[in-house]
């Protein structure tokens, strides 16, 4: 009787949360509980007269048996299920004459060698004992499971060879033997025809890879890493693999050239050729359509950087860190999912790291970090902090540090790479970050000489108790001035337990070109799905850096570190406000000087920005033809024209009337001179010349933001959600750069749909830069004149000219809701109730479904999670109170998932109306009765806008 059977096995298997009931009473087929990972299901198959049990799945119970003899009284059994416990022991010798089909053992802690009898379970299809402590070879009796289509034996501790009976297991379609200890060549694999998933990451094998893959033609994954041995050898023939969708063959020591028939694999979507000895120029990719990831990280790639970026649709991670490139102007840009750090030739020095770096004002001679974590005083050092979400292709320059981080946690939930622990640890340890492949942190600005470095380390995501969060191994290499300094490091071992501290000494370090790297790099060993999917890679808490001998002041010129750095702000601040002072005198002089004073103002300005003659652009407008008239600002029209090299572009033409246009014209040179980020619209340079003031911009070729949601059906394009998802990302990413990331700080002070142009991509760019205002970091905020867009700007500012970072926040979060609308925020109104968008939206978040935003266009073509993410950030970005509204790098975070949105805080007294205590309401219900136009370009400073192309209008 099955009943008897269950309760013994319930016994082995130490199961005490088990009533007993019949499971297959009643006739009934399945008994399930599922609670996260926790799996309780029985599956019984029933005639009329009898019922047997055919499965049972105890996954993530955290059993701590053995696995039971006494599964033998069950003989109609063909499943079992018991990953994620922790079980212990060796696999019972009845279970080999069991008649199985399917059995999952992974992530327990079971040990010994893989017993021969298995081979006696011929029915089996699965085999998964992936993360447990399985010992010595694998027996040859495998070989005789020909109905096998699934062999997991990841992440266990298998040495000797491959048995090569396994090699022809004929109807095998997923091998999988990673991170392992096997020796000798990689075995001849060509016999498997039916394989499509080939994973030998660390699996000890020796190099070269076998030429027999070239058989394996329905090969949709093949995943070869870290070949033992120095034989090195040229691209393997994969010619015949048009199927592939993952090709990673990384530290396999692979040299020449990459073969331009990779070109043509239409269907890949990761690409990962890392840490080889590749060479030559690329091949042409830009038909690799579905391609999402490529890594090409150290190797010897040469010529110039594709302009993977002008691609139709580019949306790629991409890695071409520690290459030899030749340097060509979109390698000057850094973005969050292109890795450029030390990819060009010559990249010897600080200055050369990458052409975006801002240069350093000083030299400093310490370092402390706090990975993944908020700046933390412990004694008397004050840890810096390291709270950034980076991507899997990552480059962030900071000063006077930065971080590179190259891979991706496959088939994991994306994490930002910063690691948590649910433990009460000293606070440096309470966080780290961490790395699927490679993570370099670089200190830029060290003074020459020798340093101890100190690497603080905790294990933080593994547990110490009988559960299966226990049975992880961690194990990567450290890296410090590119030598090999810690092999097969391990943390908890190195710390004896979890969530203890050990802290790596490394000394002397020579800093000699004022650059220190220190790299932690992955090598595909230890286990990588406990406790869960993507739980492996390289993890560092804290990194201390201090000179190994201090010369004589030391001490006195570290202390005042931080008084310097005030200064330094002071210094560049003043520098750029002096900056804009010698434009307006420059100005003053051409106007009213003579000759000389006017080639001086030219020499001048030719020292901030490209200097065009009036001729040039003349020709390049046709004489400023009203049929290339694109827009008309507030301050003058606008106009398309083609340089003579054939470049195109936009000219802002000045009004020689507008007084405030002057004064704009010479902020937007200061302002825009000093700011190169791939969200913020480029420029070229400018011209004065008689009374002719013009600047000369990268031509937008999808016109404004605004001309794309609210103009005419005519020449509109549209745009689907997915494309609005990206360019309000985008736009995030320009202003986080301004607030907090670029050398000097700004607040643009006019952000709005009009002001954000569309490249051909569709990618978006800040632009009209004539509002904004310098923003020094010891500043609460600027007491200024009101200036922006009614409709746009925050409550605090419009009333009492109390102007931050936080006004832009503001702004920013009435043009997303506009973006996910379709509707401009002034000129809709639903009904009497409701003078604007935002006023809707508000009444929608405290009392209906916000999904009813949403633009009707898009019918069903659209995420509703994603839409409503969105609309609580913005919503949450126009809060009446600024202290309240997020940073924009948070911002960024909580719009691309990787941070949780808080919940929205709305004043009590202002339920019913958010705008009440503002005193907006009245100005609100004014705008309204107003003609559009005029709604839109009411200033208080000015009844002109700033804004330099009208594309609404237009």
């Amino acid at each position: 009787m099955y009943m008897d059977a269950i309760k013994s096995i319930a016994q082995e298997l130490n199961k005490k949360d088990w009533n007993f009931s019949d499971p297959c009473s009643n006739q009934s087929t399945v008994d399930t509980a599922r609670t996260n990972e926790y799996i309780n299901e029985i599956t019984c198959v029933c005639s009329i007269s009898t019922c047997h049990i055919q499965s049972f799945n105890f996954s993530g119970q955290d059993l701590d048996g053995t696995l039971p003899l006494s599964i033998s009284k069950l003989p109609h059994l063909k499943a079992i299920n018991l990953r994620r416990n922790f079980l212990s022991g060796s696999i019972p010798r009845e279970w080999g004459s069991k008649k199985l089909e399917s059995l999952i053992i992974s992530a327990n802690d079971l040990s010994g060698p893989i017993p021969d009898y298995l081979g006696n379970i011929t029915t089996l299809t699965m085999l998964s004992m992936e993360s447990n402590l399985f010992s010595g070879t694998i027996p040859s009796t495998l070989g005789n499971l020909v109905n096998l289509e699934y062999l997991n034996l990841i992440a266990n501790n298998l040495t000797g060879q491959f048995p090569l009976a396994l090699t022809n297991l004929t109807k095998l379609t997923i091998l999988r033997i990673s991170s392992n200890y096997f020796k000798g060549k990689m075995p001849d694999f060509g016999g498997l025809k039916q394989l499509q998933r080939l994973e030998m990451e660390a699996s000890g094998f020796d190099g070269p890879i076998h030429s027999s893959l070239s058989n394996l033609s329905s090969l949709t994954e093949l995943r070869i890493t870290d070949l033992n041995g120095w034989e090195s050898s040229n691209f393997p023939d994969l010619s015949n693999m048009i199927k592939l969708r993952t090709l990673m063959m990384r530290s396999c020591k692979l040299r020449g050239y990459i073969p331009s028939y990779i070109g043509s694999f239409k269907n890949l979507d990761v690409l990962d050729l890392s840490f080889n000895n590749l060479q030559g120029e690329l091949p042409n990719f830009d038909n690799l359509y579905m391609l999402s990831e490529m890594y090409l990280t150290s190797n010897l790639l040469s010529g110039p950087i594709p302009e993977w970026n002008k691609l139709r649709g580019f949306s790629k991670l991409i890695d071409i860190s520690y290459n030899n490139f030749s340097e060509t102007p979109e390698s000057s840009t850094c973005t969050d999912n292109f890795n450029k750090f030390r990819s060009t030739s010559g990249q010897k020095n600080d200055s050369r790291l990458i052409n975006c770096l801002t240069p350093c004002s000083e030299d400093y001679y310490s370092l402390h970090i706090n990975c993944g974590g908020e700046e933390v005083t412990i004694g008397n050092i004050t840890y810096e902090g390291d709270e950034e979400l980076v991507g899997a292709a990552y480059y962030l320059p900071k000063s006077p540090w930065g971080i590179s981080n190259t891979g991706d946690f496959y088939g994991a939930e994306t994490t930002g790479y910063i690691a948590n622990s649910e433990s009460a640890l000293d606070m440096l340890y309470r966080t780290a970050r961490i790395s699927p492949l490679s993570l370099t942190y670089f200190g830029r600005c060290l003074a020459n000489g020798s340093y101890t470095v100190k690497l603080h380390f905790s294990e933080i995501i593994f547990r110490d108790n009988k559960s299966y969060f226990s049975l992880g191994r961690r194990i990567f290499d450290v890296y410090v001035q590119g030598k090999l300094e810690f092999k097969d490091f391990n943390i908890e071992k190195n710390a004896s337990g979890v969530d203890k501290e050990t802290v790596k000494v490394v000394k002397p370090v020579v800093v000699s070109d004022k650059t220190l790297e220190i790299r932690l790099q992955w090598t595909g060993k230890g286990t990588r799905n406990v406790p869960k999917i993507g739980s492996y890679g390289s993890l560092i808490s804290a990194i201390s850096v201090e000179p190994y001998n201090k010369p004589p002041n030391q001490e006195k010129e570290i202390e005042s570190r931080k008084s310097n750095t005030k200064l330094i702000i002071v210094g560049a601040v003043s520098s750029f406000c002096l900056l804009l002072i010698a434009l307006a005198i420059l100005w003053w002089k051409y106007y009213f000087g003579s000759n000389d004073s006017r080639k001086e103002v030219l020499r001048g300005l030719d020292l901030q920005t490209g200097f065009f003659t009036f001729k040039q652009i003349k020709t390049a407008t046709n004489n400023f033809d009203a049929a290339n008239k694109i827009g008309e600002g507030g301050f003058g029209s606008v106009y398309k024209g083609v340089l003579l090299d054939g470049t195109i572009i936009a000219v802002k033409q000045l009004s020689s009337k507008s007084n405030q246009g002057n004064r704009e014209f010479i902020n937007e040179i200061g302002m825009i001179s000093a700011l190169h980020h791939p969200n913020l619209v480029k420029l070229h340079g400018c011209c004065i010349e008689g009374k002719q003031l013009l600047l000369v911009y990268e031509y937008m070729e999808n016109n404004s933001l605004a001309h794309s949601l609210f103009g005419s059906e005519e020449g509109r394009v549209k745009l689907d959600w997915n494309t609005r998802q990206r360019i309000c990302i985008g736009i995030a990413r320009g202003l986080a750069f301004l607030h907090e990331e670029s050398a000097i700080k700004i607040v643009h002070r006019d952000i709005k749909a009009t002001n954000i142009l569309l490249d051909k991509d569709l990618n978006p760019k800040i632009s009209d830069f004539g509002l904004a205002k310098l923003n020094e970091e010891e500043n609460t905020h600027i007491s200024t004149r009101v200036a922006g867009t009614i409709g746009y700007m925050a409550p605090e500012y419009a009333m009492w000219g109390y102007l931050t970072d936080k006004a832009d926040v503001y702004s920013f979060g009435v043009m997303a809701l506009e973006i996910v609308a379709g509707k401009n925020n002034t000129r809709f109104r639903p009904n009497e109730n409701f003078v604007c968008l935002l006023d809707w939206a508000t009444f929608l978040q405290q009392n209906g479904d916000i999904s009813e935003l949403v633009d009707p266009n898009f019918g069903s073509k659209f995420k509703k999670e994603e839409a409503n993410r969105v609309i609580k950030v913005a919503l949450l970005c126009i809060n009446p109170s600024p202290s309240v509204r997020p940073t924009m790098s948070k911002v960024v975070s909580m719009l691309e998932g990787k941070t949780t949105i808080p919940e929205l805080i709305m004043n009590s007294s202002n339920h019913d109306d958010p705008f009440k205590f503002t005193g907006l309401r009245d100005k609100l219900d004014q705008t309204s009765q107003q003609s559009s136009n005029e709604a839109q370009y009411i200033l208080a400073e000015s009844s002109n806008s700033s804004s330099w192309i009208d594309y609404a209008s237009a």
